[in-house]
């Protein structure tokens, strides 16, 4: 189901495969870096780790709800485009929740697959989208999706921007600290 779900995802965006590919590999490194953490360790167990790594795939699904003028556009967003496109993390929310629904049982594997769609826009100060949470108010899978998600859009080309070099990528997420980013989550990333 899930690669199924990110293949419709790479149908609209040809970057979308490479990059679902590369923030799995960066999510497994920062989950697995962050096990013995005493703020992560009761929720980044081996099977949690695993569970990461398998669906973040899924945090950009709801962009398949997002009309192709705002999503392939190569110049900034208007401030109309961007509340469009900040929709991506409801609808792929709402499609998750839909299949809880369906399901009709509470699980875990598919909680985790929600937190990761709707929260990796939110940001550690509260200034992100779309619930404004903040803090540990952010679920972990969300927490740890934001910033390999934001690593992998900064250091590589996308229809809007060309990429950036690891050097400055990693000093605009170290400037994030404890504003956009856990700073948990980016000093071990800086580690690793």
């Amino acid at each position: 189901t899930i690669l199924a779900l990110s293949s419709l995802a790479e149908t609209r965006d040809n970057e979308t495969g490479n990059h679902i590919r590369r923030t799995q590999r960066y999510i497994r490194i920062l989950a697995v870096a962050l096990q013995d953490n005493q703020r992560f360790r009761d929720f980044l167990s081996d099977e949690n780790i695993e569970l990461l790594h398998k669906l973040a795939p899924l945090h950009d699904v709801g962009k398949v709800g997002i009309p192709d003028r705002i999503l392939h556009k190569p110049g900034k967003l208007t401030a109309e485009e961007f509340e469009i496109m900040k929709t991506h993390t409801i609808l792929g929310g709402n499609a998750i929740a839909a299949a809880e629904n369906e399901v009709n049982i509470q699980s875990h594997f598919l909680r985790i697959a929600r937190q990761i769609a709707v929260g990796h826009h939110e940001k550690w100060d509260g200034s992100g989208y779309p619930f404004g949470l903040a803090g540990d108010d952010i679920p972990i899978p969300a927490r740890l999706m934001a910033l390999a998600d934001v690593y992998d859009a900064l250091t590589c080309n996308r229809v809007y921007k060309s990429a950036i070099g690891h050097d400055e990528v990693e000093q605009i997420i170290v400037e994030g600290r404890g504003k956009h980013f856990d700073p948990d989550v980016v000093e071990i990333g800086r580690a690793h």
